[in-house]
C-alpha cells in the first residue's frame, strides 16, 4: 500500500523527536501498567510487557519509573484503573480510523476525541462501521545502517516474519500478530538490536487522499497528542512524496 511503510517510518521517528522532550512517558508508563495487570510482572513471561519495557528502555525512562509502573499494574502499590479502548472514527475525504486508547476516564477520553474530531472535519463512527476494514500485524523496524539486507532477511524469515521492507533509514518486518513477540525474540537471539516492535492495525482497503493530505495528517497528529491516546489507524493512500511533505509542515 502506497504510503503506509512511508508514514510507519514518518510516524517512528516523530514519536523519537517528542522523547526529547518527555511527550511519550506518559503514554509507556500506561502501557506497561495495562501490560502488567493483564499479563503479570514477569517480562521473560509476558511478552507484551517486555515490549513495553524496552520502548521505555530505549527512550531513557529511569528504571525507578519503569518499575513503579509495572508494580502499579500488578497491584503491588497503589495505581490508576486503566482501559484499553477502541474508538471509530472518519477524518475528511471518507478515510477511516481507528483511534487506539489507554483511559482512566471513558468519559473525558470520548469529548476530547469528539471534539478534535469536529475540529478537523472529521467525525466519531459506530462501533464496527470502520474496524471490519483493519486487520491487527506486527511490525519490528531495523536501523538499516547497522546490518546487511540479505542476512537480515534470511533471519527475519527463519524467525518467522511474514514480510520484509524497507523505508527511508529502516527495515521494515512484518509478521502475523500472534508471532510477534516469537519473531522479536529470533531476532534477539541472533544479535539483531530492534529499534521499535509494535503491534499495529494495517487497512485492507485504502482511500486516496492525496487532496486532503493536510487535514488527514493534522487531524491524525491532533489526536495523538491527546495522553489517552495510544496510536491513530488511517486507510488513507496518500502518495510518498506528499506524504513527506505534508508531516513536515
Amino acid at each position: 500500500m502506497s504510503g503506509h511503510n512511508k508514514w510507519s517510518s514518518i510516524k517512528h521517528k516523530k514519536a523519537k523527536e517528542d522523547a526529547k522532550r518527555g511527550k511519550v512517558f506518559t503514554k509507556i508508563i500506561r502501557e506497561i501498567i495495562v501490560a502488567a495487570r493483564d499479563g503479570g510482572g514477569d517480562t521473560e513471561m509476558n511478552p507484551a510487557l517486555r515490549n513495553a519495557v524496552n520502548k521505555a528502555t530505549s527512550e531513557n525512562m529511569p528504571k525507578d519509573n519503569i518499575e513503579r509502573a509495572i508494580k502499579k499494574g500488578t497491584g503491588e502499590l497503589e495505581g490508576v484503573n486503566y482501559e484499553h479502548i477502541m474508538y471509530e472514527g472518519y477524518a475528511p475525504g471518507g478515510v477511516a480510523m481507528l483511534i487506539e486508547a489507554v483511559t482512566d476516564n471513558k468519559q473525558r477520553s470520548v469529548a476530547e476525541i469528539r471534539h478534535i474530531l469536529t475540529k478537523h472535519n472529521g467525525s466519531l463512527a459506530e462501533k464496527g462501521s470502520v474496524s471490519w476494514n483493519f486487520t491487527q500485524s506486527g511490525t519490528i523496524l531495523v536501523i538499516k545502517e547497522e546490518y546487511n539486507e540479505d542476512e537480515l532477511m534470511m533471519i527475519a524469515l527463519d524467525a518467522g516474519a511474514e514480510d520484509f521492507s524497507e523505508e527511508d533509514e529502516f527495515f521494515i518486518i512484518t509478521t502475523n500478530s500472534k508471532e510477534l513477540y516469537n519473531v522479536v525474540h529470533g531476532l534477539e537471539q541472533q544479535g539483531i538490536k530492534i529499534d521499535s516492535a509494535d503491534l499495529e492495525y494495517v487497512p485492507q482497503n485504502t482511500v486516496p487522499a492525496n487532496d486532503n493530505a493536510s487535514q488527514v495528517i493534522k487531524l491524525i497528529e491532533a489526536l495523538e497528542e491527546l495522553d489517552d491516546v495510544q496510536n491513530v489507524y488511517a486507510n488513507f493512500q496518500i502518495d510518498d512524496e506528499i506524504l513527506e511533505k505534508v508531516a513536515s509542515e
